[in-house]
């Protein structure tokens, strides 16, 4: 119940609610308790002795007993559910920050569909367990305790038999509730899997009419969602159960009482009035008691939630600042690499690098796919730790310094652009949204981009869609250069910024990178050698070592790896300004 008492723990913040909530629920309890009370007379004097003064008297106080009744529950429903709505917001709010300070390690082990459902459908079924399984927890409780003095006190031999049913339930209970926590895990699982399943696919939608592959997912989506009903059905099938099983015992206890009961009557023992009382209040402990029965399977549908949310919530973010980090100041002599070697896991990606790039200098990273090249540079921005060695930024390890400071001084432009579906003065200005109009077109123009903005209806309100959707490659690539441009950060990461471009719009985005690359110190990941013949080095990494460094015209004249990598991609040996073959990826 250690999840159930955190749940419990989050409400305290609301104490003053929750004292008026249960004050409420006490009184609607009582005054439902009051209801069999009122029939012994009701039924003795009115209709038995036919005493008209009982007949004035007894339709009002039943009228008053509704009243309030009803304004207490309506009173505690708005209570829990306003306490029940805060806990939910708050923990969608905890859960989703603990989310965004994940390191990138964490996405590629948690896949984004499994995420949604943590946030969404994991959260509601702890709602329900921190407002209406309290409600009803509270309020039945408490009207089955009044429930049992009135039962006791209008015949406690009638009452002693009643109560043997009761022990039988327990039992029962306890098994249903496990099974549904284990039930419910299982459906929360299948239903994170079905919705990463349909992220991939919708995002995906190009590629999957591509290769005509719809009837494949259709029949993988089918099959996932086949299994959510089943196991949706059988969390149905055990909450299903519970109700008739208690409806049969309570049927053996109400069939025990009624021959008992019934028999004193005839021998005179006992007042018509006082048994259809007793049956009255016996009655009533059946609702509140299924909704216990019902509560527990809730109870344990928002535990198992709870489980996973905390588990997420819990987690300790593999790149996080460490005690005491310090505010990087701005870069003035440049990045060194000492002895750097990176494992994703026991597999060696990186081996000993060692490398010093010195500010303003422009370096290329080249070599073959799964070289470390883009690893290496993900290492400079704390996105993965160095497994081994260390990253100085002006003398400064950057495990020492805080995450904000050391990724505010870097930008990135990469192949695959991230848009968000908003305007693009939005996208442009994203990381600093205070920025004024005027910079966010002075960076659109010296990303050539402000042309093709201006051409559309809305112009920089214009809304560009999900991953920029609604504008070309180049386009989408013009607006993420632009983005870097007013970030205005003295460290730049060009990874593959061009590769994905046809060459018309290669031209125009490399033109604004050479704007954005001005005085800046620039990391560049390339496979197209087309596009560093100008960089100040470039390095060759073949199996995350690094196998050569020098310019364009040394490392060819040294007729090694990149001279290699030269003549794979362009026909002509001599020509390095030649046709470019094809791409390596």
């Amino acid at each position: 119940m250690e999840v159930f008492k955190r749940l419990l723990n989050m409400a305290r913040a609301y104490y003053m609610r929750f004292i008026l909530a249960m004050l409420c629920m006490i009184i609607a309890g009582a005054l439902q308790s009051a209801l069999p009370l009122i029939s012994k007379p009701a039924i003795d004097e009115i209709f038995v002795s036919k005493d008209v003064a009982a007949l004035k008297w007894i339709p009002f106080a039943i009228i008053g007993i509704f009243l309030f009744k009803g304004l207490c529950s309506y009173g505690q429903a708005i209570l829990m559910s306003s306490i029940g709505l805060r806990i939910v917001a708050n923990l969608r709010n905890k859960l989703y920050e603990q989310i965004q300070n994940q390191s990138l390690a964490f996405f590629s082990d948690h896949p984004t569909g499994l995420l949604m459902s943590r946030i969404t459908n994991d959260v509601l079924s702890v709602q329900a367990a921190s407002s209406e399984a309290v409600t009803a927890l509270v309020k039945d409780t408490f009207t089955i305790i009044c429930l049992v003095g009135v039962v006791f006190y209008t015949d406690w031999q009638l009452a002693l038999i009643a109560m043997i049913v009761f022990p039988l339930t327990i039992y029962p209970i306890s098994r249903f509730g496990k099974k549904m926590r284990k039930v419910t895990t299982v459906t929360q699982v299948t239903m994170g899997t079905l919705s990463s399943l349909l992220q991939e696919t919708i995002s995906g939608s190009r590629i999957v009419k591509a290769f005509c592959m719809e009837k494949y997912e259709n029949e993988r989506f089918a099959a996932e969602n086949e299994r959510l009903r089943k196991f949706s059905m059988k969390a149905i099938s055990v909450n299903a159960i519970s109700s008739p099983f208690m409806e049969f015992l309570g049927g053996l206890g109400i069939a025990a009482i009624i021959f008992y009961g019934g028999y004193n009557v005839i021998l005179g023992n006992s007042t018509p009035g006082t048994f259809f009382s007793f049956l009255a209040a016996l009655l009533m402990l059946y609702e509140p008691i299924k909704r216990l029965t019902n509560v527990n399977n809730t109870i344990n549908q928002g535990i198992a939630g709870g489980e996973r949310i905390f588990s997420v919530i819990d987690r300790v973010p593999d790149i996080k600042d460490k005690p005491g980090a310090v505010e990087l100041p701005a870069i003035s002599r440049g990045i060194d690499i000492e002895n750097v070697t990176f494992c994703y896991d026991t597999i060696p990606v990186l081996k000993n690098i060692n490398l010093s790039i010195k500010t303003g200098e422009v370096i290329a990273f080249v070599g073959m796919s799964g070289g470390g090249k883009t690893t290496l540079v993900n290492l400079i921005p704390r996105f993965y730790d160095v497994t081994a060695g260390r990253i100085l930024i002006d003398g400064h390890d950057i495990r020492d310094v805080t995450l904000h400071s050391l990724r505010g001084q870097i930008a990135i432009v990469s192949q695959q652009t991230i848009l968000f579906n908003d305007s693009i003065k939005r996208n442009i200005a994203y990381g600093d949204i205070q920025r004024t109009d005027e910079e966010i077109i002075a960076a659109a123009k010296a990303a050539n981009a402000h042309k093709f903005i201006m051409r559309l209806p809305q112009g920089y309100d214009s809304n560009i869609g999900e991953l920029g959707a609604k504008i070309s490659g180049g386009e989408k690539q013009r607006i993420s250069i632009a983005r870097a441009l007013l970030k205005d950060a003295p460290i730049l990461i060009l990874d593959e910024a061009t590769s994905s471009l046809d060459t018309e719009a290669e031209i125009e985005v490399q033109d604004a990178l050479d704007n954005l690359m001005k005085g800046r110190t620039t990391l560049v990941i390339a496979h197209r050698l087309s596009t560093v013949r100008n960089a100040d080095r470039i390095i060759a990494l073949v199996n995350g070592e690094i196998v050569e460094e020098g310019t364009h015209e040394t490392l060819l004249a040294k007729k090694g790896e990149y001279y290699r990598l030269h003549n794979l991609q362009f026909k002509d040996e001599g020509n390095s300004n030649g046709r470019l073959a094809k791409d390596l990826e």
